[in-house]
């Protein structure tokens, strides 16, 4: 049977170097240790601060659901990590009053990981599968019978011994949480009857997370801090507690306090190479690399041969926030640094 894997994707060089980035929204291996993370979730939809489309949409289907006695349908989230699709998915297993079992995609590398997970699970159970756009093609196709007739079917054997084999599975449903909601395939998108983006945080909605986590770690802020904060943190909660829990340990163990102010806050952040606009030193290496080039055109190849990272992660997890703050644009020819980037990283180099 699949179980989660601690396993990232990436090698271990990799992993060292991501978990350097507070502002990378991709889950450390200290978070997943981590109980106060844990108990900071909510338990009900009611709870769960922010997202109030989607909770609108997820109470109607709930209700519904126990309405008419029927397991609920399946539901896809898609969304830039960070923005709680595991916490969503715990907390419509708790309101559906049923157990939800967790796997993520990059774990089931055969066919049989999937099957154990689907015959483990009973009645009225939720499955979620997290990264499910990794899911190789086999594993992919057994699931098309499973979500939509409830049954698995398998071929036993081989040439002309192989015969086939239909098991019927309990009414269960299905959540896929994604990142990139192209990268799944038509015939396994098109199965889920839900289908929810999650959006980014506003400042209001995470300055309420920090203030409810800090009262849990026994942490005072005031009111300007907390907002601050807020505006640092990309507009996602996983960020926000990473640096309030990064303040922490510099207010308790330069500061000797537990009281949080604004120019603590801007101390501790100085101390992790953070700015007022969320960035860190890998968001500045790239935007002077850029500022080098006087408003030439630069392919990503270049950026990450010149940066030494690797291209991927530069256009997936450093360029999104940049371009969100109007600080990138990208052209056919290549990256442009905008005049606001400009401006900033000139500004920023006398500070840093």
């Amino acid at each position: 049977m699949a179980i989660i894997s601690s396993n990232l994707g990436d090698d271990d060089s990799t992993l060292r170097k991501k978990e350097l980035r507070l502002v990378d929204s991709k889950i450390i291996p200290e978070e997943k240790r981590n109980n106060n993370l844990n108990l900071a979730r909510p338990l009900t939809l009611r709870e769960f601060i922010g997202q109030e489309k989607l909770k609108s949409s997820l109470r109607i289907a709930v209700d519904a659901s126990i309405y008419r006695k029927e397991p609920l349908e399946h539901i896809l989230l898609y969304g830039q990590p960070g923005l709680g699709k595991t916490t969503l998915a715990y907390l419509i297993a708790n309101e559906m009053n049923t157990k939800c079992k967790i796997a993520t995609a990059p774990s089931m590398e055969r066919p049989r990981d999937i099957v154990g997970l689907l015959l483990g699970l009973k009645e009225g159970e939720i499955l979620f599968i997290d990264e499910i756009h990794r899911l190789n093609r086999l594993t992919e196709e057994l699931l098309y019978s499973a979500m939509e007739d409830f049954r698995l079917d398998l071929t036993m054997g081989a040439n002309r011994g192989a015969r086939c084999r239909t098991i019927n599975l309990p009414k269960f449903t299905l959540i896929g949480a994604t990142t990139k909601l192209a990268s799944i395939s038509s015939p396994l998108r098109d199965r889920f009857g839900i289908s929810q983006k999650i959006e980014f945080y506003s400042y209001d909605e995470l300055k309420q997370i920090i203030e409810n986590f800090s009262r849990l770690i026994n942490l005072n802020l005031d009111d300007e801090a907390s907002y601050n904060l807020a505006k640092i943190s990309r507009g996602t909660p996983r960020i926000a507690l990473r640096l309030l829990r990064r303040i922490r340990d510099y207010a308790q163990v330069v500061k000797k306090t537990n009281f949080i102010s604004i120019n603590l806050i801007k101390e501790a952040l100085n101390s992790y190479q953070i700015d007022e606009n969320g960035l860190d030193s890998l968001d500045r290496q790239y935007l002077s690399f850029l500022n080098q080039n006087n408003n030439i055109p630069t392919g990503l190849d270049s950026i990450a041969a010149g940066l030494g990272d690797d291209s991927s992660m530069l256009e997936f997890v450093v360029e999104p926030y940049l371009i969100q703050i109007g600080f990138l644009t990208r052209t056919p020819r290549g990256r442009l640094l905008t005049a606001s980037g400009k401006k900033y990283i000139d500004s920023e180099n006398d500070n840093f």
